[in-house]
């Protein structure tokens, strides 16, 4: 709400995370001087009417915002849930069965009472078929068949699918056939996705799959920005932060919407990386756990990894995304016996009913359950709009899986905790392992709802002696929507061996590349003198199945280009041959980098903080302990406070175990010594 004496006026940035189980929402002042932070229940019947609950929480309206970029979970639920809109497939002729044969693989390898795979996007009466014919290098071997596309038309006119997926053969190379098909169906469908514009790379199967989501995806989204942008004012800058980690325009999200698959969690991954900038980490992790999954990824020099193949919903997608590794653990994960195993997750009791602490009718045991009969959650504290916890129904709930497991309700909540901290241990694994990095010398960066309350265990378990939560952590996606930069990525395949290599040609393709990501930067208004582009070079051995990035490459001295592939290929695999390399492809990031951001709110001198109270917290299997409670806002700069012990501030608790200290910084972030020694 309002402070006293402070005035409004429009030019307030805000940022908007409409999560699975709560929307966060950051506003700052034109100034820069004034911050507002407020958690809301996510409405999952309308997200127009969630955003604006969302503003009415910081207390502005439309009038007041200058510019609104917001992260959803919209575009992941809807291909996870398979709530896609009909699609037809055009796909080169002798083609269209490519989305039912797929890879040959089996999803179960030896459950053959499951289905092997999901069931094509596209059923077999929706694919069609058209003539001619395009070479790897794009050079046309048949030209369109004129007459194909005309039945192609009708066919389609008479199907009643509102959007086509066009994926024809080597278009990556050359998009003239589908635009010359896309061009006959603009007045047939509202909504056509060309493979060349969506991901214009090899893999036929992948292209034509990540084309066929995209499409299906876009009447949900065009619909959704419809009706937001009818109740924008022309005034307020409308953006929607996307999934390779900076936001777009509604206008380049109408055509390329997978690009929001990823979009929530991807804004708490770049606050992360400006943080870890700012702190001068050059190893950093982000933990993001929120009501519903918990998401992990590797920051290396503040850059977040980033990854171009990613699946969801057992649908391959070609993508360039922030490579954040979800696992179903969050604060309503469900807890279960399975076969007498303790398993917690995937699935998740969500906001309605919610945990049964919420006292929504909720009645399986969740991990908020267990952190509330743990002592680590304050009983009477209020959480989103209005909400008090009752330990009293997380006690009912957890009472019949501690007789499963014949032990007393606090240690089978303990034991609910362990398991899902154990899973969050095997998502750190691979976001470091794999990458050939040694993840015990990282920092634990820990936001989300319930990221700091499981953080110092998680670090611990895993060997890191150092975790930072960040001031307003409980609301830091939001943040990351608030401090972005427009840009826009993508991927292009080029398939150059170095013993053919041309350096004109790559020039060729970079230009064309550019211009592409360029475009919707320039629609905006925006002069190419303020746009800064990066480049990635996914480089293999020849015949090999899998690259390796290089950042900045030199295409000019594809010498030194090799022999950087080389010392990385050494890294991540412990060994490297003298045999050829070829430059599979090149990624582009076009950005405007972001003037008005956020630092943190600066801590003021005070005496040092005195605990509110004193309750009985349980950390292991020694039994409850008494653990003093903090209030964040009293901890001044420097301060330390030693475990064990609870800080807590108006949305986030964050728990320091026996062994661990905290100390606050000058821009009030939080740095815990987890007491493991390196």
């Amino acid at each position: 709400m309002r402070g006293q004496g402070e005035q409004m006026s429009g030019g307030w940035r805000v940022g908007i995370d409409i999560g699975g189980t709560f929307t966060d929402v950051v506003a700052v002042a034109p100034d820069g001087a004034t911050t507002r932070t407020a958690k809301v229940d996510t409405r999952t019947d309308d997200r127009v009417l969630g955003l604006l609950a969302a503003l009415e929480a910081v207390g502005l309206g439309w009038g007041d915002v200058g510019d609104l970029i917001h992260g959803t979970t919209m575009v992941t639920n809807a291909i996870v849930e398979d709530r896609m809109a009909d699609v037809a497939l055009v796909a080169t002729r002798g083609f269209s069965d490519t989305l039912a044969i797929g890879r040959q693989n089996r999803r179960h390898l030896y459950r053959l009472d499951l289905a092997p795979k999901p069931a094509p996007q596209v059923p077999e009466a929706r694919r069609m078929e058209i003539g001619g014919r395009l070479d790897h290098t794009g050079a046309e071997l048949e030209p369109v068949d004129e007459a194909g596309i005309a039945q192609v038309a009708e066919q389609i006119a008479e199907s009643g699918v509102r959007a086509v997926a066009v994926s024809l053969m080597h278009s990556y190379a050359n998009g003239a056939h589908e635009r010359r098909l896309a061009e006959a169906l603009k007045d047939r469908v509202p909504f056509v996705a060309m493979s060349h514009r969506v991901n214009p790379e090899a893999r036929e199967y992948e292209r034509t799959a990540t084309t066929a989501l995209s499409a299906g995806l876009m009447p949900l989204v065009g619909d959704y920005l419809d009706r937001l942008e009818a109740i924008c004012p022309k005034a307020t800058h409308l953006h929607l932060f996307h999934s390779a980690g900076g936001m777009a325009s509604p206008r380049a999200l109408r055509d390329l919407p997978l690009a929001l698959a990823m979009s929530g969690p991807a804004a708490g991954v770049v606050a992360a990386g400006t943080l870890a900038r700012d702190l001068g980490c050059d190893l950093a992790i982000s933990f993001d756990m929120g009501g519903t999954t918990t998401d992990i990824c590797l920051i290396r020099d503040g850059q977040a990894q980033v990854s171009s193949d990613r699946e969801l919903g057992g649908r391959p997608m070609r993508q360039p995304m922030i490579a954040v590794d979800s696992i179903g653990a969050g604060g309503g994960s469900i807890a279960r016996l399975d076969h007498g195993t303790l398993r917690v997750g995937p699935d998740s009791a969500g906001s309605f009913p919610g945990p049964a602490c919420y006292g929504r009718g909720g009645t399986q045991p969740t991990v908020s359950d267990a952190n509330l009969i743990l002592g680590y959650l304050e009983p009477e504290k209020t959480l989103g709009d209005g909400l008090r916890l009752d330990p009293e129904r997380a006690r009912a709930a957890l009472a019949p899986l501690a007789a499963q497991l014949g032990r007393p309700v606090a240690q089978a909540a303990l034991g609910v905790i362990e398991v899902a901290n154990a899973a969050m241990m095997q998502a750190l694994r691979r976001s470091t392992v794999e990458h050939g990095i040694d993840g015990r010398a990282a920092t634990l960066i820990a936001f989300g709802g319930a990221g700091p309350m499981h953080a110092v265990a998680v670090a611990r378990a895993f060997g890191m002696s150092r975790v930072i939560v960040p001031a307003h952590s409980s609301v830091f996606s939001a943040l990351g929507c608030v401090s972005a930069e427009m840009s826009y990525s993508q991927q292009q395949t080029v398939r150059m061996a170095v013993g053919d290599w041309d350096v004109a040609a790559l020039e060729r393709i970079r230009r064309d590349l550019g211009a592409t990501i360029k475009a919707p930067l320039r629609a905006s208004g925006i002069g190419d003198a303020d746009i800064v582009t990066r480049e990635v070079a996914a480089l293999r051995y020849s015949g090999q199945s899998y690259a390796i990035e290089v950042a900045d490459p030199d295409f000019a001295d594809p010498a030194a280009l090799g022999r950087r592939f080389v010392a990385l290929h050494e890294r991540l695999y412990g060994y490297a041959t003298d045999e050829p390399w070829q430059l599979e492809a090149i990624r582009m990031r076009a950005a405007v980098p972001q003037r008005r951001g956020w630092s943190g709110a600066p801590a003021t001198a005070r005496a040092a903080a005195q605990a509110v109270k004193t309750r009985p917290c349980v950390f292991d299997a020694a039994g409850p302990v008494p653990t003093p409670r903090y209030r964040r806002d009293d901890i001044g700069a420097g301060q330390t406070i030693a475990g064990p012990a609870i800080v807590e501030d108006a949305s986030a608790t964050i728990v320091i175990p026996p062994g661990a200290s905290a100390s606050a910084d000058d821009h009030g972030h939080l740095h815990i010594e987890t007491g493991v020694s390196q």
